[in-house]
């Protein structure tokens, strides 16, 4: 996408839009106590513009680089639009009132965090989408966690975990997928791959969930008068029922029968739509109005209508425009070549593999922090570091496997990436001013963070780090695969 006519930037001057604009980024939301990203990333545009017509780029070259990133993502944007449908449809239809209600019932406050992230991770590997297990059952699990009352960044931690450890080992999903197709391996290897790092990862998180729970959360003072209210209300204006489950299992064997997540959670959406007609009364128009408004509802309940009031396209729009200008930035340092720079030069100080792994990870979540995208994070180090690890005659196993962590896993623990502000508006996390207190979800997704250190650690120590195999080697030269040259003492040769 670089402009191959335009002289790269030094390494200072493609630092400098992005050092500013996450300068104005922290004053804005740690200085002025507001949420509100989108502003300063889009004066990192024109910084980044800026640089790209000093370099000798012309406005119209830094804007086709800029929509081409957006383009690339718009099927993101498209799973954002579906997600908030069907929240606003699912709580219409009883889906999620009714997986709160058996919830409460059944869950105990000492196993709920361990067992909120194992059914998102089952949830998310079935549908292959964090987002949408993210807006479904991890906003039911919001509401149960309100129940017992456990402070909502807990909670989100939990679903968090879950929810992007499916969306980094589910076939289903689209990052799943990248991540081998860019680096040049199949996507079943690559999943094998993964479960060195992820099922320790995942083992650690629920080990310190279990005790939190157990330890930290104090049952004794969890107001069952309050459960009750919660349930009553429940009972009082859904028909709580099994059947209310159906649309979540239908979208669940759509997935499984490997129907794409978008159409599946479209006609989740529909099935939903039938059921809030049919089984809670509601009228078309009304369904119409919960799929692009989202759902109203007063109980006089504080727990209930701050859970349940939301949903809808229009609730997405917040993040779809966040998304949008985090990819034009994205776009914009691409196309001057400042991300290309940044990764360069990180990518020479790799002497050893060990060191080439800590540069893939940090460069697939350092896009990730100043491009604001996921898809952006896993593609682009997957293309620049793949002959590096060839030329070390390593497989490209271990690229994948390192973006995936550092790219897919990262991603919502970035406020201002579309997984973290999808995450923050999906969940209600409402942070600004006084409640910024929720940003710990972040060290609390122990799965997300933990996965990429145990994955540097293989690196260094030899374990789980495939080297080529003859059959890769074949396939390298066969495709014509490009393989990076090194000096005797390990520095890169100069290309």
């Amino acid at each position: 996408m670089t402009n191959e006519k335009t002289p790269a930037p030094h390494l200072y001057l493609a630092l400098t839009p992005v050092i500013l604009t996450l300068l104005i980024l922290g004053m804005q939301i740690f200085y002025f106590g507001v949420f509100e990203p989108h502003i300063p990333l889009a004066i990192g545009i024109a910084l980044t513009s800026f640089v790209g017509t000093y370099l000798g780029l012309t406005w119209e070259e830094v804007r086709a680089g800029i929509f081409k990133v957006i383009h690339v993502a718009l099927p993101s944007v498209s799973v954002l639009i579906v997600v908030g449908m069907i929240i606003g449809i699912w709580i219409a239809s009883g889906t999620v009132p009714t997986i709160i209600y058996y919830g409460l019932k059944t869950l105990s406050p000492q196993i709920f965090l361990a067992a909120g992230m194992v059914i998102c991770a089952v949830v998310s590997v079935s549908l292959g989408t964090s987002w949408g297990s993210v807006g479904t059952v991890g906003l039911a699990l919001m509401g149960i966690g309100e129940g017992f009352d456990i402070p909502m960044y807990w909670t989100a931690g939990a679903v968090v975990s879950g929810a992007f450890f499916g969306d980094k080992v589910s076939p289903l999903s689209d990052t799943t997928n990248l991540a081998p197709a860019v680096t040049g391996t199949d996507v079943f290897s690559h999943i094998k791959n993964m479960m060195a790092t992820t099922i320790p990862a995942m083992v650690i998180a629920f080990l310190i969930y279990l005790g939190v729970g157990f330890f930290v959360i104090d049952a004794q003072s969890v107001s069952f008068a309050k459960i009750a209210g919660i349930t009553t209300a429940l009972e009082d204006n859904f028909t709580i029922s099994g059947w209310a489950l159906l649309p979540a299992l239908v979208v669940m064997g759509l997935a499984l029968k490997k129907i794409p997540p978008l159409p599946a959670l479209f006609a989740g959406a529909v099935i939903g739509g039938v059921f809030a007609m049919f089984m809670q009364g509601q009228s078309l128009q009304a369904v119409f109005d919960y799929a692009n408004n989202g759902y109203s509802i007063n109980t006089n309940i504080v727990e209930i209508d701050s859970l349940l009031n939301r949903g809808g396209v229009q609730s997405m729009m917040w993040t779809i425009s966040l998304v949008l200008i985090a990819l034009g930035f994205g776009g914009a340092l691409e196309t001057t070549g400042c991300l290309r720079s940044i990764i360069n030069a990180i990518k020479s100080k790799a002497k050893t593999f060990a060191g080439t792994q800590v540069a893939a990870v940090g460069t697939a979540f350092s896009t990730n922090l100043v491009a604001g995208d996921p898809y952006l994070s896993v593609a682009l180090p997957g293309r620049m570091y793949s002959p590096v690890y060839r030329g070390m005659g390593y497989s490209t196993l271990n690229l994948s496997r390192g973006i995936e962590e550092g790219g897919t896993l990262m991603s919502p623990l970035i406020p201002w990436n579309a997984g973290g502000a999808f995450v923050i508006s999906a969940l209600g996390l409402g942070i600004s001013g006084a409640n910024l207190q929720n940003l710990l979800y972040i060290p609390l997704a122990f799965a997300c963070w933990t996965a990429p250190l145990i994955g540097i650690f293989y690196a260094y120590v030899g374990w789980f780090s495939p080297k080529a195999t003859d059959a890769e080697r074949e396939h390298w030269k066969a495709s014509g695969a490009a393989i990076a040259k090194f000096n005797k003492d390990g520095t890169p040769a100069t290309e």
